[in-house]
């Protein structure tokens, strides 16, 4: 039966790899599901039947446009935009758009049919996209940054909209952009909707967005602990990245009573014995966020150890939080972990952890939170700013923190519902596929062949 099963994935995959060629993160990205729905789709064959699995792995409709800027210096600049608008069975497009160089169709494929599963866990009415550019805004000044973000919602603006496509920020995209590109699309459609998340507080954003990938990731962790009797105080943390995810990840940490000892970014990493404490955390804010300098001047600061062109997964710890990009712990990472004593991993990065990696987790049975459920705090609230958009209200920091931490326990249990196995452990990432893929599968059975 287990071979049966493993030649109908490779099958599967065999054909989204002819149609999709070269885009490796998105057949990485689908293989991780397709082995945890095809045993679950002869359970339940209704779904085969209706094909919803080659449907959920094509996008509805992929957007790839030129955008054209002037530089400081008067050049033309040529840019590719993109927009992969996946699946609208449970709601409008939603996911962000990522401005980096390394963004190309494939990265923002996986990154769309990811954020299809995430949005459904989430339990709010939200399809899934992704979208971006390989324009860099690291080194440009904010009238390039502009110039380059009024080019891209010129072509983008006629696609989204509050009930059609709603982006948000992701990586290279913060609150500097997502007001461009707002400004620029109330400038084409003269009109004021919610069709970008992640605005400024006082034009329609929501509190808690910057913190809510950060805190919902901690949030998963602590969860994952219960089951075993446990919490995250006291434990020794892991943090890789220095951004916004990695920042507000540090500071639930903290208020859990957990001691956070590394940071990252694309130089090496940090590491701090002692805990980065709110004071230290302040400083890596202003640090990344204003001055947006590199992490080894933390440790210049703090008379900390700096490890040049690593990854701080060789540190002892109880948990690890990978919270910068996509494949970066790999499988003798995850190993390295385990044997320095981690037992909790929670995702706060899309992907981080190769797929043996993964078979790693897995096998030593540790705590495993995959990104499509544990880092699903950040779309979250971006579905309770859709919500106070559309009624035109606000609600306190309280109010949405208490939300977010009200899905992050309701995720949770979807995980456990469909993930826990006979002996008692918790399989999170079959519970996170098959959770994410019924309510969308429900959806598409139900308004037909779409």
């Amino acid at each position: 039966m287990a071979n049966l099963l493993e030649q109908k994935v490779d099958d599967f995959m065999a054909k989204v790899i002819a149609k999709n060629p070269a885009e490796v993160e998105f057949h990485q990205a689908v293989r991780e599901v397709v082995e945890s729905i095809i045993p679950f789709l002869e359970e339940n064959p209704k779904y085969s039947e209706a094909k919803i699995l080659d449907r959920i792995a094509e996008p509805e409709r992929v957007l790839m446009f030129r955008v054209p800027w002037l530089d400081d210096q008067g050049k033309p600049q040529v840019n590719r935009g993109f927009r992969i608008e996946m699946n609208s069975a449970i709601g409008p497009y939603k996911g962000g758009l990522r401005f980096h160089p390394t963004v190309n169709l494939g990265i923002l494929k996986f990154l769309a049919f990811e954020q299809v599963f995430k949005n459904s866990l989430t339990t709010l009415p939200m399809g899934g996209g992704k979208g971006g550019s390989d324009f860099d805004p690291k080194g440009k000044s904010d009238n390039e940054v502009m110039k380059f973000t009024q080019s891209f919602m010129s072509e983008l603006f006629r696609h989204i909209g509050p009930n059609t496509d709603v982006p948000a920020g992701d990586i290279g995209v913060g609150g500097r952009e997502i007001g461009f590109l707002f400004g620029q699309y109330k400038r084409l459609r003269n009109e004021f909707t919610g069709v970008l998340t992640g605005k400024g507080r006082e034009w329609g954003g929501s509190l808690i967005r910057p913190e809510a990938t950060g805190y919902g990731t901690v949030y998963f962790a602590e969860e994952m602990l219960k089951t075993r009797g446990d919490s995250m105080k006291g434990k020794i943390v892991a943090v890789s990245g220095s951004g916004n995810v990695a920042q507000y990840a540090v500071e639930k940490c903290n208020d859990y009573g957990a001691k956070c000892v590394t940071l990252s970014d694309s130089s090496g990493y940090i590491y701090d014995p002692a805990g980065i404490d709110a004071e230290k955390l302040a400083y890596v804010m202003h640090l990344k966020n204003v001055k947006r300098g590199r992490i080894q001047e933390y440790a210049q600061k703090y008379g900390c150890q700096f490890v040049e062109g690593e990854r701080p997964w060789g540190v002892k710890c109880d948990v690890a939080l990978p919270c910068a990009t996509q494949n970066e712990v790999n499988e003798e990472e995850a190993k390295t972990l385990i044997a320095n004593g981690c037992f909790v991993v929670s995702e706060g990065a899309n992907m981080p952890s190769v797929p043996e990696a993964i078979e790693v987790y897995l096998e030593k049975k540790i705590l495993y939170g995959p990104g499509k459920a544990a880092n699903a705090g950040g779309v979250a609230v971006s579905g309770l700013e859709m919500s106070q958009n559309s009624l035109r209200l606000s609600w306190t920091r309280e109010e949405v923190d208490a939300r977010l931490h009200q899905i992050m326990k309701d995720i949770h249990a979807t995980c456990q519902k469909y993930g826990t196995q006979p002996d008692g452990f918790i399989h999170y990432v079959n519970g996170a596929n098959i959770g994410g893929f019924v309510k969308v599968a429900d959806s598409m059975l139900a308004q037909g062949l779409v």
